[in-house]
């Protein structure tokens, strides 16, 4: 059998992530996929196009992974987790990622394209949505932080204007917020217009 009649096979000829049974292909997940059938996943057109592009991603159509992220074969889950964290500046894609688990090596898995992704980008900060950030930038809270030390907490909304990075750490910036210098995990704001 092929590796496409496989994917067939195993997922009922459907989209393994929305459930589609249209304009489906097989989907070697990056960065080191051999394209065995381990390493792979049937998927539509419409999830291809938007995981291709994460610019097009459409918040709604990922609604399905709330389903799909329960799968048994972990490279739907890799992928589920992979679409889940672009997405989580929306909200609710944070709490289905609370609630996912992925053992040690299938989570190593799905974040080795970040990692890949983050030495092509020669260390670059990124935010929620590998969104470029820069000194200067003006970023969003992407949700409620507590802020150690500080006795206060940072709103979901909060727009922090004038950041620093973080040289010697790509997931950290500082920003002022209530007037107190803070620093911030990039992965819970987003770049502001």
């Amino acid at each position: 059998m092929t590796t496409e009649s496989t994917l067939h096979a195993r997922s009922n000829s459907h989209c393994e992530l929305c459930g589609a049974s249209n304009g489906l292909r097989v989907y070697p997940i990056p960065p080191n996929s051999d394209e065995s059938v381990d390493q792979c996943v049937l998927i539509c057109g419409t999830c291809h196009e938007q995981i291709a592009d994460p610019s097009k991603a459409e918040p709604n159509h990922w609604r399905c992974l709330n389903d799909s992220m329960w799968s048994q074969i972990p490279a739907v889950q890799v992928m589920a987790w992979r679409m889940l964290t672009h997405l989580r500046a929306e909200g609710w894609p944070q709490e289905l990622l609370d609630m996912l688990y992925l053992d040690d090596e299938t989570l190593n898995w799905a974040q080795a394209e970040t990692e890949s992704k983050n030495m092509e980008d020669n260390g670059r900060h990124r935010d929620s949505n590998g969104t470029l950030l820069e000194a200067g930038d003006t970023v969003t809270l992407t949700k409620d932080l507590n802020v150690k030390g500080a006795n206060f907490t940072a709103k979901r909304g909060t727009a922090v204007r004038n950041i620093t990075l973080v040289e010697d750490n790509l997931e950290h910036i500082e920003g002022r917020v209530n007037g107190q210098r803070i620093v911030i995990l990039t992965k819970f704001v987003k770049k502001a217009g």
